[in-house]
């Protein structure tokens, strides 16, 4: 068996496991936004149980329409907190963060351990070790119930991962690469993950960006393994991190990727650094960086937005705030308003978006006409000081 088996193998309490296996696993945290929570509300109320199946191991999570903008998604928070109240999990809203951030920091599952959210993204943590599956809101509801999940094992397609990786690499050219190579349907239902020595290239918050985009090419469960490479997976293939250059994708799938040397020179209109993918700690080094003593592009609007209070607090210690705020750039509140379009820069058919996140399907940033482009950090700090997308420096 290779590693994605070994867990869900110990998940389902089961000696060996294969591809097509029907299994009901042991979860270890199940977690909920407040798109994806109100729903599974209802369904858990619906099923007429009493108690959630260990409510230190919810979590409900404001992150996604913070602060509220319309009365819906307003009553949506209230209904979480008289949840949480009733039966004892934990809430967290008023900016405190991106769900699976939180998660992380407030609630990190153990290597091998199971982590069940409502949100398509969920593979972040594959970053740390944990196997993450996205569900469905009543998938969501009967976890919250029985502390169990049921899920067929997936095929596993290794990347083996080798070199040293260029200075203007990051772990979103990494996805962003493997996107061009892949599709968005290559890997659907299948598992990705990844070893080699390569991986100690890309520290934890890096394997996490790669991971969160995983459902991007469709996989089920994204993964960082060891430095050995795992027996016993579908497909076999090697990645030397040297090779590579900084990578975008264009307009409009996050799997329409070119080298971002081939679109170098486009205007742009709006640059956004944050989000789930790219709103940590080390993102947000990048952008301070390189806006330290510089001013962004007066066409360009310029968001950037941590993916927790805690991040927030600690670039604000570091003075990283300020040399953003000087640079002519806005610092929101930590949330996905940016990236899940409900608010806070939104967008026209006359922009032209880099963004760090994680889609840039029409309509995601609000207009069904504007072009949005997907790129790192470093890139996306390098394009709105030029207004026009730029190849950060090495």
């Amino acid at each position: 068996m290779n590693l994605v088996e070994k867990y869900l193998a110990k998940a389902a309490g089961k000696e060996t496991v294969s591809p097509g296996m029907d299994l009901s696993c042991r979860v270890s945290y199940v977690a909920a936004h407040d798109v994806t929570a109100p729903i599974a509300i209802k369904m858990f109320r619906q099923i007429g149980v009493k108690k959630v199946f260990d409510p230190d191991r919810v979590a409900l999570i404001v992150d996604h329409i913070y602060p509220a903008s319309s009365e819906k998604a307003r009553d949506n928070v209230w209904a979480m907190d008289d949840f949480a109240k009733e039966f004892g999990v934990h809430i967290y809203q008023r900016g405190e963060g991106v769900i699976h951030q939180l998660m992380y920091e407030k609630h990190r599952a153990q290597p091998g351990e199971l982590v069940v959210i409502a949100d398509s993204h969920t593979g972040t943590c594959g970053g740390y070790g944990a196997v993450g599956v996205g569900v469905g809101s009543t998938e969501l509801a009967a976890a919250m119930a029985t502390g169990k999940l049921d899920l067929e094992v997936p095929e596993v397609v290794q990347i083996y991962l080798t070199g040293k990786r260029p200075g203007n690499v990051f772990g979103k050219d990494v996805i962003l690469y493997l996107g061009s190579r892949f599709g968005t349907d290559h890997l659907v239902d299948r598992a990705l993950l990844f070893t080699g020595p390569g991986i100690e290239e890309l520290s934890v918050a890096e394997r996490m960006t790669i991971c969160n985009m995983g459902i991007e090419l469709g996989s089920m469960i994204t993964l960082f393994g060891t430095t050995e490479r795992e027996p016993d997976t579908a497909e076999d293939l090697e990645l030397d991190l040297g090779t590579l250059e900084p990578q975008i994708a264009r307009p409009f799938s996050p799997a329409n990727v070119v080298p971002v040397s081939q679109v170098a020179g486009t205007p742009i209109t709006q640059v956004v650094v944050g989000s789930c993918t790219n709103g940590r700690l080390n993102d947000m080094e990048q952008v301070a960086k390189a806006f330290e003593g510089k001013h962004v592009h007066p066409d360009v609007n310029t968001l950037v937005v941590p993916a927790s209070k805690e991040i927030l607090e600690e670039m604000e210690k570091r003075g990283w705030c300020k040399i953003i705020r000087d640079a002519g750039a806005t610092v929101l509140n930590p949330g996905c308003g940016s990236c899940f379009g409900a608010h806070e820069g939104l967008t026209s058919a006359r922009d032209v978006v880099v963004s760090t996140t994680n889609r840039n399907f029409p309509g995601r940033m609000g207009s069904m006409k504007a072009n949005i482009y997907l790129a790192s950090p470093a890139t996306a700090a390098a394009s709105a000081l030029a207004g026009k997308i730029t190849v950060p420096e090495a």
